[in-house]
């Protein structure tokens, strides 16, 4: 079985959202993402923030999960945004080879 992942990151606004969804999916980086807007609640430099942001789900493999750090890095506008990946133990398989089969990297830009 090849290596799946979940990898998640917030944005400040749809706009945002959209512009790192549709990059990665044009890179070949990610076969599905999923946005729902959001009502976050953090600590940031020692002061308490409400934010209302949008959430990214990114479905992918292993492998791609350093370059979509990059990207996300590179065109997010926050100082430190969340990235966390979290390895998928199982699923549906011809889901899973959806997944695969989609997430290439070969990107079209």
């Amino acid at each position: 079985m090849k290596g799946y992942c979940l990898v998640t990151t917030t944005a400040p606004d749809r706009e945002v959202a959209d512009a790192l969804s549709e990059g990665l999916l044009k890179e070949g980086l990610a076969a599905c993402i999923h946005m729902q807007d959001i009502r976050s609640r953090y600590v940031w430099e020692a002061k308490l923030c409400k934010e209302e942001e949008t959430v990214l789900w990114i479905k992918t493999l292993e492998k791609h999960y350093e370059s979509i750090e990059e990207y996300i890095l590179l065109h997010h506008p926050y100082d430190l945004p969340e990235i966390i990946k979290v390895s998928v133990s199982g699923g549906l398989p011809g889901y899973l080879k959806w997944v695969a089969d989609t997430a290439r990297g070969s990107g079209t830009s």
